[in-house]
């Protein structure tokens, strides 16, 4: 019941509709009681012999038109209810979205997305199916019970009416034992479903790389043993539940046998009719749809209780970083950073300390070391996808964490090394950001990523569908594919994060070179692990251990003693090695 106390807010929003399926309910429990009432009228009349044809016939026509308004409010009342939860669901899952897209990197590495995508399609359908089916249970089974024994109490026989409900006591507190354990044991097996649901996503996703390194058996495995945990939580499930039909129909067994017992001995004793039984025994039928109705209701709002719980862990989860109050000014502005010390939370040592950064427009700034040394986590700090913990970043002289995500965000685009490409045309991957962009606009930003020609070569060109996760395209189109997309936001800040690794040296001097052109009056960061992608940036930093050795132009560094230097040669040397091996002239080239 603890449900329809946390759907509290939606029913009271919701209340036109709720409140006129409850009172279709109350109609449709109330003309249910005419049937069995004529009944009995009938059967006395028939056995004195006061009833004539005509009589009966009518009675006949009131019960036939009884049923026919039963059936039309049914219909009614089912518009307004169930109307009322699907757009329930449509609120969840809305609310569900709009949580997930402002939670940042954070939040994901804490929870799987298999887990969120049960959370999402599954429990919302339990919760909106209690929100639905659960309250016609309880209305209607509150309402028709409670109608019925007020009418075989007061107008057939208050006495043989409290014989025949003392099953019904023991009956309520085995549904009540038997529904707590279900919350419980329901609510561990939509746990087991997220980790199945999980490890289905990453096995899809990963299957190239299952298949080439011949993992099908193991990750069958793997499956098998997640997917038998999930069915034996189910079982769990199933054996409660499996509870609730047999003590219903046991205590229905044992009502009637006391109905029919001590009704007979009332007719024999002249105390009642033979009419008056019928009709007593035809309302403890309609009891049974109540007491069934009971069980059922217990057993759906304690699985949606538990779905909705699991929902509520996810729309309460407060977000990593809070929300700026100030909106950006208009123009360029000075990007400038001042790290004394950042650390992750549950982290004991500082990923970065002592960096001090100042990016004009039109600079370009290069970030390179070795792995491990703090690049990605600076970008993230200049993302704010966590606050500084001593220091501040500053964009137009303000900090970041006074500004609206939203306003920071507009301001930057970024290409990560591994871009995520949607199933869908290249034009439209390309304007995700700015879907009213024109086909000209799209080649333009094309041209400058150096990707057009590579389009153009595709079998339908920018209209040839990509694939899941960009599937059909090498991994160097999707890096320049990504890079388009981000040049057509036209953003102030564009971060590359080693968003050239798999494109070869002539096609990233190109794309350097127009991005040089085209950040003539924006900021572009640029990290890399090859080292020519740097060169023509304006000032170059390297970070090692979490702070900066060295800063510079790549002229000036080759010349410093350091990391840059001795990297510098390694790659060049390396290069060199390469170009021999691929020497045309070779006959085992």
């Amino acid at each position: 019941m603890r449900l329809f106390a946390q759907l509290s807010w939606y029913f009271r929003r919701e209340w036109r509709r709720y409140l006129g399926s409850v009172g279709l309910l109350i109609i449709i429990a109330l003309l249910q009681l005419i049937p069995p009432k004529l009944v009995g009228v009938i059967i006395d009349g028939v056995t004195t012999g006061r009833a004539s044809t005509r009589l009966i016939l009518t009675w006949l026509a009131v019960m036939a038109v009884t049923a026919l308004l039963v059936y039309l409010l049914r219909y009614v009342w089912r518009v307004l209810l169930f109307g009322a939860s699907y757009q329930l669901a449509v609120e969840l899952r809305s609310r569900l979205y709009s949580q997930l897209s402002r939670q940042l990197p954070g939040f994901y590495l804490r929870h799987r997305t298999g887990d969120l995508m049960a959370r999402a399609t599954n429990d919302v359908d339990r919760v909106v199916f209690a929100a639905g089916e659960g309250v016609l249970t309880l209305v209607d089974s509150m309402v028709m019970g409670c109608s019925v024994l007020l009418v075989m109490s007061l107008q057939i026989s208050w006495e043989l009416t409290l014989l025949s409900l003392l099953p019904m006591p023991v009956m309520a507190l085995v549904v009540k034992r038997n529904g707590d354990a279900l919350h419980e044991r329901f609510k561990t097996a939509q746990a087991a479903f997220s980790t199945l649901n999980n490890q289905t996503q990453e096995n899809l996703s990963s299957i190239r790389m299952i298949k080439s390194f011949g993992l099908e058996d193991y990750q069958s495995g793997r499956f098998a043993r997640v997917a038998v945990d999930a069915g034996d939580k189910n079982m769990l499930v199933a054996r409660v539940d499996a509870r609730f039909d047999p003590t219903i129909y046991l205590a229905i067994g044992t009502s009637n046998l006391l109905a029919i017992g001590g009704g007979s001995w009332m007719v024999t004793h002249d105390a009642l009719t033979l009419g008056q039984l019928t009709s007593f025994i035809m309302y403890l039928g309609l009891m049974i749809w109540p007491m069934l109705a009971l069980a059922w209701m217990f057993n759906i709002v304690e699985r949606g209780s538990a779905a909705y719980s699991r929902i509520r862990q996810t729309l309460d989860t407060p977000a990593d970083v809070v929300d700026g109050t100030l909106d950006l000014p208009p123009g360029r502005g000075t990007l400038s950073v001042d790290i004394t010390q950042f650390t992750y939370p549950h982290s004991p040592q500082p990923a970065l300390h002592d960096i001090r950064l100042v990016l004009a427009p039109g600079r370009m700034l290069g970030i390179c070391g070795p792995t491990g040394a703090g690049k990605s986590t600076l970008l993230s700090l200049i993302q704010r996808h966590f606050d500084v913990t001593e220091g501040s970043i500053c964009f137009h002289s303000q900090p970041l964490p006074r500004l609206k995500l939203d306003s920071w965000h507009s301001r930057i685009a970024v290409v990560s090394q591994t871009p995520f490409l949607f199933s869908d045309t290249v034009a439209s991957n390309i304007g995700l950001g700015r879907p009213e962009a024109s086909q000209q606009e799209i080649e333009s930003v094309a041209k400058l990523a150096c990707v057009h020609d590579d389009i153009l070569r595709l079998p339908q060109g920018y209209d040839t569908e990509v694939g899941e996760r960009g599937v059909m395209l090498s991994g160097g189109q999707k890096q320049r594919l990504a890079i388009a997309r981000a040049l057509l936001l036209a953003s102030e800040i564009l971060i590359l994060d080693d968003a050239l690794s798999a494109v070869d040296g002539r096609t990233e001097y190109q794309v350097l070179e127009n991005l040089r052109q085209w950040g003539r009056d924006r900021t572009v960061i640029i990290t890399a692990h090859r080292l020519s992608a740097l060169s023509s940036a304006s000032e170059i930093v390297v970070l090692q251990r979490g702070t900066i050795t060295q800063h510079g132009r790549h002229d000036q560094l080759q010349l410093q003693p350091g990391w840059y230097r001795d990297m510098t040669l390694y790659q060049q040397i390396e290069a060199a090695l390469n170009d021999e091996n691929a020497d045309p002239g070779d006959p085992h080239a």
